[in-house]
């Protein structure tokens, strides 16, 4: 069986969870990766066939998406021939961890496409939603990557057709420590806001993975360093608590390793303030923006020593296995080397 696997290129949660993915995929037939996108900052270890611009949201330096730059780098016309050309019809089973590409070329092919993914799950229904309504928000979740059927991973299993999280195993396998240091994400700000507050609570010591920066420095209590996925991984499990944005691979990794979290959603960003809605239904602290206003919370944050408990089981080849039952139309299907 020949399966296409498209991953979105935006962000690193997509690709860590794709690391997991692959080789379950792997034991059903022959694997072609797709991946579009230029935001992601981890690599991918294994080939990658088709590799796309996409369309990818632009991290700005204030705390949200920036709007401006994503609509000056958007390229609709290379896009729209990236779409055409794909051979989505030479595929028995395209797997799509929204990714637009490979989703819009099935559509226009009609050809079926298999949604796998985090944001498939945070449009269901029952999955919970932010209290103030964004209609715009709600409408590039549902049409950036259309699909025929879906499958999606959630803090919790909020239907029948989501799952918990994918903790890849280079996380699932550390036996975490608490060495006194906060681990921080937050891509959306730059260094120098975050250098400014963060400083500011000078009884700690802060570990910042910085996604504006190459080189590494320090000031005060504050440590720079630029995103690398051992250095990160190491740092957050040997933390005392997590400082991130409202994604969803991240929060989920940190709460795995019994880590306190606070997180901050991005501004514009519907997805992370549906995330932090059901981090904050879970006893997750949420505050809005890293500023003076906020203070307070993360002082709060800082001396507490609640931590949130989650049961986020291994289930990825579960998971894979009951999608190639459903969707290949074997009941009885097991992996090809078994």
């Amino acid at each position: 069986m020949k399966i296409l696997f498209a991953i979105q290129g935006t962000g690193n949660g997509h690709l860590s969870r794709a690391r997991d993915i692959y080789p379950e995929l792997a034991k059903y037939g022959d694997v072609d990766v797709l991946i579009s996108g230029i935001q992601a900052d981890v690599s991918f270890p294994y080939p990658v066939k088709y590799k796309f611009y996409g369309l990818s949201f632009i991290f700005g330096n204030k705390g949200g998406v920036e709007i401006g730059q994503t609509i000056k780098r958007l390229n609709l016309v290379r896009l729209i021939n990236d779409i055409r050309k794909l051979p989505v019809e030479d595929y028995d089973l395209i797997i799509n961890d929204f990714e637009p590409v490979a989703s819009w070329a099935c559509k226009m092919k009609r050809v079926p496409c298999i949604a796998l993914s985090h944001q498939s799950a945070v449009i269901d229904k029952n999955a919970p939603k932010p209290r103030e309504h964004d209609w715009f928000g709600e409408l590039v979740l549902n049409h950036y990557a259309p699909h025929t059927a879906a499958y999606g991973f959630h803090f919790a299993s909020y239907s029948s057709n989501i799952y918990t999280p994918v903790i890849r195993k280079q996380v699932r396998d550390i036996i975490p420590t608490d060495e006194g240091h906060y681990t921080v994400y937050l891509p959306a700000y730059d260094d120098k806001t975050l250098v400014e507050h963060l400083s500011k609570f000078d009884f700690v010591q802060w570990q910042v993975f910085s996604k504006h920066n190459k080189e590494a420095f320090d000031f005060k209590n504050v440590s720079i360093r630029p995103i690398e996925n051992d250095a990160f991984i190491k740092s957050m499990a040997s933390s005392t608590g997590v400082l991130c944005g409202a994604g969803f691979e991240g929060p989920a990794e940190a709460l795995f390793l019994g880590k306190k979290v606070l997180a901050i959603p991005m501004v514009g960003q519907y997805e992370q303030h549906c995330n932090a809605a059901g981090l904050e239904s879970m006893g997750v602290p949420i505050i809005k923006q890293l500023s003076k206003k906020y203070y307070d919370s993360i002082y709060r944050w800082l001396k507490s020593e609640e931590r949130v408990k989650v049961n986020f089981p291994d289930n990825t080849a579960m998971v894979v296995q009951q999608l190639m039952q459903e969707q290949v139309g074997l009941k009885s299907m097991q992996p090809a080397y078994s």
